[in-house]
């Protein structure tokens, strides 16, 4: 290259301009650009060169007539014309072809265009070449979507710094992968596939690139709350219902399917009472008393009948079944059935008539089966009552209600029976944990002679629908229980009586299971037993329906010994992971409670040993009926009684540590 030679270069990829000043040893040259800088350039680094005698100082100016000519679009009516016979160009021939000249500044420009073009033209050897029609339209297309993704994304941007200054946004589709990939990372962690698109998110704000960051993103954009229930969203359980599920609930509101029983037993002249907390909205279980002529006294117990409204496998029962139970939350029910027809129809409501599966039983004098009916039925509740209600009552002794005193006294009969033949009570406190809104209350269920009276009834109706089952060799889930390998008595009577001696025993209960071979149940007490009383809730006591309901009409089971068989495996497996995560919900409603009230001193029961060389046991709260580990800092018994605060605790994190309070300080402290 000559001395005065104009030529292109790049500095961390932006063009640049200089003029050949002269060589530098055998393959480098000095180039000065318009600012007078010195660039050592091996030929290698040399872009474009301009043959001429040009000095630094007409760079400004020829860079002033090569802007105008930038036009992009400008090469796609060259490419037009080149394309069909596929002529290829250099810079020059461009320039003659773009601007019908020649000059130095017309072929830069030409230049300029073509090597920045990704459209139309590729660069083959010294020469461009026209990409072919196919090719062109490919990358147009690909441009497009690059272009609509990255709209897409600024987009996004704006609307997340609008969320976060407390502007209420409307989130459109194309926001839902980076939301969707966000509430993954927050549930799974490490686990979650497509991480990507969060981590975009969180680098982009400068927040910390973890599940934590995520799930503070979320609650900070209003689309979490701080307590969402993670062990939900871990889960297989659904929350929504199907929209054909719903159509088919709506269809069946308007028309009612015909029902399988239409010579129902009328027993709408029983007064019928319906006992459950306050909260309860799928009723499923009443209770009456008939006095007979020959002066004995029938109880019924009458049971929801929600299969009136589906068949077996239809939209309604294969839900039923993918579900297998609702689930009790302390923010909520997620129902097994739509709340259209669980809360609705399907429920014994006050006043309404309804169907159900009713039990008739007299009790012998010592308060076993004497004899017993199963009818499908029609019944009419009387009252709606609260477990409060029917202690009051039962205090009181209203003589009205007469029929709930004989009920109460029946349950007695029915609990002493039970227990004469092996049955095992554990009285341990249960805590009931609701959350509604921001407020947390946490109630001990007391052992009232209302609850006991309802539970003594579900257990009959469950030992009748058993023996109805065995009796006339029906394949459902029997529920049974090998009898415990309890301590030596003398072992237990060292224990302090009540939770725990309770505790200690309920440590040797073995756990329940469902069989297709009727046995006993050591709890209970009973030779066979079944779950018969909450059809609309669990999904093996309406199977168990189904079979007995078929059986009374004369027809063949629904379901043979395979398919029930089958049909309990998965049940198993969908309530276990119900069960656990109704566990674990309580679990973190139960430590956010204590958060809230760290300053508060709680009355604490020592119940056992959890890791006795680490000092680690369990402890009762007895105020709020909670069972909770605790690492202790001194010698220590079962049945001790102590004084604890919480000195740490993390719901998110399960994390649970308390103090021991000396009793001086107690009234100080709280």
């Amino acid at each position: 290259m000559d001395k005065g030679t104009l030529v292109e270069f790049r500095v961390n990829g932006d063009r640049r301009l200089a003029v050949i000043d002269r060589p530098e040893g055998k393959k480098n040259w000095v180039a000065i650009d318009e600012r007078g800088h010195a660039h050592t350039l091996h030929s290698r680094d040399i872009t474009y060169q301009l043959p001429g005698s040009y000095k630094p100082s007409d760079i400004p100016a020829f860079l002033q007539q090569v802007q105008p000519l930038l036009d992009p679009s400008s090469l796609e009516v060259a490419w037009e014309l080149l394309v069909d016979d596929g002529s290829t160009v250099n810079p020059s021939e461009m320039a003659l072809l773009l601007f019908s000249d020649q000059e130095p500044p017309l072929c830069y420009a030409a230049y300029h265009l073509l090597s920045e073009d990704k459209l139309y033209f590729k660069l083959k050897g010294d020469r461009y070449e026209p990409r072919p029609h196919s090719q062109v339209a490919e990358i147009k297309h690909q441009q497009m979507v690059a272009a609509q993704k990255q709209q897409e994304w600024q987009g996004f941007l704006a609307k997340l710094e609008q969320a976060l200054a407390g502007v209420k946004v409307e989130w459109q589709p194309s926001d839902r992968l980076r939301i969707d990939s966000l509430e993954r990372f927050a549930t799974l962690g490490e686990e979650a596939t497509h991480r990507t698109p969060a981590l975009e998110v969180l680098g982009h704000l400068n927040r910390p690139e973890t599940p934590q960051g995520a799930l503070q993103l979320l609650v900070d954009l209003g689309l979490w709350s701080p307590h969402e229930n993670l062990f939900l969203r871990r889960s297989q359980v659904p929350v929504q219902f199907p929209e054909k599920v719903l159509d088919v609930v709506q269809k069946s509101l308007s028309a009612p399917p015909p029902d399988t029983h239409p010579d129902r037993l009328d027993l709408t002249h029983l007064k019928v009472y319906t006992i459950d907390d306050e909260s309860t909205r799928e009723i499923d279980d009443g209770l009456s008393l008939e006095f007979l002529p020959d002066g004995r006294q029938r109880l019924w117990i009458h049971i929801a009948d929600p299969s009136r409204w589906l068949q077996p496998g239809d939209e309604l029962d294969l839900e039923a079944r993918r579900r297998s139970t609702t689930l009790y939350l302390p923010t909520g029910v997620i129902p097994m059935f739509p709340s259209e027809l669980a809360t609705g129809p399907m429920s014994l409501r006050q006043g309404a008539t309804s169907c159900a599966l009713s039990f008739g039983v007299i009790l012998d004098d010592d308060g076993a089966i004497a004899t017993y009916d199963i009818y499908a039925s029609q019944i009419k509740v009387t009252y709606r009552l609260t477990y409060e209600d029917v202690d009051e009552m039962l205090d009181l002794g209203v003589q009205a209600e007469s029929e709930l005193e004989a009920l109460a006294q029946w349950a007695e009969k029915r609990y002493d029976w039970r227990h004469s033949q092996g049955a095992v009570s554990i009285q341990m406190p249960e805590a009931s944990i609701k959350v509604e809104g921001d407020d947390i209350t946490v109630v001990v269920l007391d052992d009232s002679r209302s609850r006991q009276l309802v539970a003594e009834m579900m257990i009959l109706a469950g030992e009748v629908a058993a023996r109805y089952a065995q009796a006339h060799q029906l394949p459902l889930p029997f529920r049974n229980q090998p009898p415990p390998e309890l301590p030596p008595q003398e072992e237990l009577l060292l224990l302090p009586a009540g939770p725990v001696r309770g505790c200690a025993i309920r440590r040797c209960m073995p756990r329940s299971e469902l069989s297709l071979t009727p046995s006993g149940h050591a709890s209970l007490g009973l030779q066979t037993y079944t779950q018969v009383t909450s059809p609309i809730r669990r999904y093996s006591d309406l199977l168990a329906h189904f079979q007995i309901k078929a059986h009374l009409r004369g027809e063949p089971l629904p379901f043979s010994v395979d398919e029930v068989r089958e049909l309990m495996l998965s049940i198993a497996n969908t309530v276990q992971e119900a069960v656990l995560v109704e566990r674990q919900t309580n679990r973190y409603w139960s430590l956010e409670y204590l958060r809230r009230n760290g300053d508060e001193v709680w009355q604490a029961l020592m119940l056992r040993w959890l890791r006795e060389h680490e000092n680690l046991g369990l402890i009762l709260l007895e105020d709020l009926g909670m069972e909770l580990p605790m690492r202790f800092e001194r010698a220590i018994e079962p049945g001790d009684r102590l004084c604890v605060k919480v000195s740490y605790v993390d719901p998110r994190q399960d994390i649970l540590q308390f103090k021991e309070v000396a009793p001086a300080t107690t009234d100080a402290i709280a």
